[in-house]
């Protein structure tokens, strides 16, 4: 997908100096536990579908439109997991450099909607349902902190631990 039209504009202004944006992560799960993946098309490695949020756009409404566009499915988001300033720098082959804030939401597929997925853009080179213990490689970094974000939520949600809903220790 090419570089959305209002991050052009910022890089006429700013050049490659750093740039922050929000980006959005979804943990989508079928109806057997199975997690969906994207296998990217800038380096190979196996991911969780996410994005960058347009301007005024809603982080769950992001995480909709992200899995459509990547995987061709329809999801709800059902749980905000994390909010986490990622504390690397990311430089793009041109150069350009970004810093992202990442917000993590677990996703169940939407009733009656497309749940087959499918590569619906070049981001992709392929999609497909993996079980946790199952999954493929190379997969991404950033994919293997988030999924372990989502176990220690589920942990301590499952203990009953009020904590689960957000704490200051998962950004750390």
């Amino acid at each position: 997908m090419p570089t959305p039209e209002f991050i052009l504009k910022l890089r006429d202004k700013i050049g490659h100096d750093p740039l922050w944006l929000v980006g959005v992560t979804a943990y989508i799960e079928d109806g057997d536990g199975r997690i969906l993946l994207g296998r990217r098309a800038d380096n190979g490695n196996w991911a969780l579908i996410s994005g960058i949020n347009e301007p005024g756009e809603e982080p769950a409404d992001t995480v909709i439109r992200e899995a459509r566009e990547e995987a061709g499915v329809d999801v709800v988001p059902t749980t905000l997991v994390s909010v986490k300033a990622d504390d690397r720098m990311v430089t793009y082959v041109n150069g350009d450099q970004t810093q992202y804030l990442d917000v993590l939401f677990i996703c169940r597929l939407a009733d009656g909607g497309a749940s087959e997925p499918c590569v619906n853009d070049d981001e992709s080179l392929a999609v497909g349902w993996f079980s946790p213990d199952d999954l493929p490689e190379p997969i991404q970094p950033s994919t293997v902190e988030r999924l372990e974000r989502v176990r220690r939520y589920r942990e301590r949600a499952a203990a009953g631990d009020a904590s689960a809903y957000f704490t200051f220790s998962d950004c750390r």
